[in-house]
């Protein structure tokens, strides 16, 4: 029992490294996002550039829509995709190795945002995250119906993160 146990801990020591391994260290990431007026899928990519620096791209595309005014949105209506700028600071805080929090920013095909999110691992291979992100400023000023405006509001996301 005694051999079990400390082969247990030996293992789980080696196993559990921190969430962000820095430079090379790459997640992908795939939930569903839910916002004003419709829901939908969102992936994302991080690749590591640094100790605590990470930089990726993000799709979504918006599945359930409610009818507004009258007119359903086309697909460059449902469809964003954005690249994305992080700052990984979990081991800066000294908070639990299987948790990353990395707040970032995003430019896109429809704006320029943020975002905040959170990540824990339950093995070295997956674990499950959740994610918002909110527009900073719109390429278009212009007064635009809702429809123009799926993209260019808070949202929320959960799912599923691998490490790749």
């Amino acid at each position: 029992m005694k051999k079990i146990l400390i082969l247990t801990i030996l293992f789980t020591s080696i196993v559990n490294g921190q969430v962000f391994s820095g430079k090379g260290d790459a997640k992908f990431q795939i939930g569903a996002n839910f916002q004003n007026k419709g829901n939908g899928i969102i992936a994302t990519f991080d690749k590591g550039i640094s100790q605590n620096m990470s930089f990726g791209f993000t799709t979504s595309y918006i599945l359930g829509i409610e009818e507004v005014l009258g007119e359903k949105p086309n697909f460059d209506d449902r469809f964003d995709f954005r690249a994305r700028f992080s700052a990984n600071i979990a081991d800066i805080f000294n908070i639990e190795d299987k948790f990353d929090v990395y707040p970032g920013l995003n430019v896109g095909i429809k704006n320029f945002g943020a975002h905040l999110g959170g990540r824990y691992y339950f093995t070295d291979a997956f674990g499950v995250y959740s994610e918002v992100q909110f527009p900073i400023a719109y390429y278009d000023n212009s007064p635009a119906n809702f429809v123009e405006k799926y993209n260019n509001q808070f949202n929320f996301s959960i799912g599923a993160s691998f490490n790749l």
